[in-house]
């Protein structure tokens, strides 16, 4: 006997014309500070800068200046060791001396408007006056000493600076800053135009295996732009042998090229500023082993006097005399 299957209606379907919950879109505004450069799906090779902010400077060029100051200070203790002392003592001498001269004028004021206490007041005074005297004198000698070392930070600062700047050791050679030939080089800067260059050249060829023997290098820096034709080809002199002729002589003194010209200019060019030097003004710069600047003038390097002053880099009195170049 077949059971009659009962259908159970389905509940009716609901449509709703209006979503149950609506959010406005999200206007996203491009930030004043920002920029990004093509399309805003990241794609590599593009990069996001700031517009309004400057750039920073280049980490290396602050390092470098502050690296130069802490060399420059480090170096002028080392020169003068008891610089530091006297000033600390002449700081203690001052406070003590104001100290004195505050004591005196609170005993001063009442004896002054005191009848009774008048007869010490001439004494009082006299020691007021020994204070303020001593503080005048100890404020002169600490004035002198910070302007001194002040003075002197500042030039071994520049000295720093020199020997940061790059040159290239030979043709095709190495480029090496200036500071790796301390201690085995006293450097001569020729800086001037093409002209002077090539005369300094030719006045040096005389002295040529004296120089060397004192351990100097030449590095011509023409300030015109243009090249200095430095003719290393040439015979013997009379009593040379040949295979220690003067074009090798001259390739072996004259080796040092200056790279990064500009560089080379602001320093120079700050160095004649301090000197009252005019900018067009050709100059020598000579150095002492240890870099230090030895001496400068306007015109042509003195050879003879370098032959004269140095000493030998080799023999009984080389290391001994390195820190006495003389005074060219």
């Amino acid at each position: 006997m077949a059971v009659p299957v009962r259908l159970i209606p389905s509940p009716p379907t609901v449509c709703l014309s209006t979503p149950l919950l609506s959010l406005p879109p999200i206007a996203r505004k491009p930030s004043p500070s920002s920029s990004c450069s093509g399309s805003s799906r990241a794609r590599p090779g593009f990069r996001c800068s700031a517009a309004n902010k400057p750039s920073p400077p280049p980490p290396e060029v602050s390092s470098s200046n502050s690296s130069s100051n802490s060399m420059a200070k480090i170096r002028s203790e080392v020169l003068s060791p008891f610089r530091s002392v006297r000033m600390f003592f002449y700081l203690a001498f001052m406070a003590s001396a104001g100290l004195g001269s505050l004591i005196a004028l609170t005993q001063l004021v009442p004896a002054l408007t005191n009848p009774a206490r008048l007869a010490g007041a001439a004494e009082t005074l006299r020691g007021l006056g020994i204070d303020v005297a001593a503080v005048a004198v100890f404020a002169f000698l600490y004035s002198r000493d910070r302007k001194a070392s002040d003075a002197q930070v500042a030039r071994l600062t520049r000295e720093e600076n020199l020997s940061r700047l790059k040159l290239r050791v030979g043709a095709g050679g190495r480029v090496v800053p200036l500071g790796e030939l301390r201690g085995s080089a006293r450097l001569v800067i020729v800086a001037g135009p093409a002209e002077f260059v090539e005369e300094s050249f030719r006045r040096s060829k005389p002295f040529l295996k004296d120089l060397m023997d004192r351990g100097v290098l030449v590095l011509p820096f023409p300030t015109d732009g243009n090249t200095p034709a430095l003719q290393f080809d040439g015979e013997a002199e009379e009593g040379e042998n040949e295979g220690d002729g003067i074009g090798e002589k001259s390739k072996r003194l004259w080796q040092l090229t200056p790279v990064y010209t500009s560089e080379w200019a602001k320093w120079l060019e700050e160095q004649k500023k301090l000197a009252n030097v005019a900018p067009d003004s050709p100059v020598y710069l000579s150095l002492r082993m240890d870099g230090r600047v030895r001496g400068s003038g306007v015109g042509y390097p003195p050879w003879q006097a370098f032959v004269a002053q140095l000493p030998l880099v080799k023999g009984m009195w080389s290391g001994f005399l390195d820190g006495m170049d003389g005074r060219v």
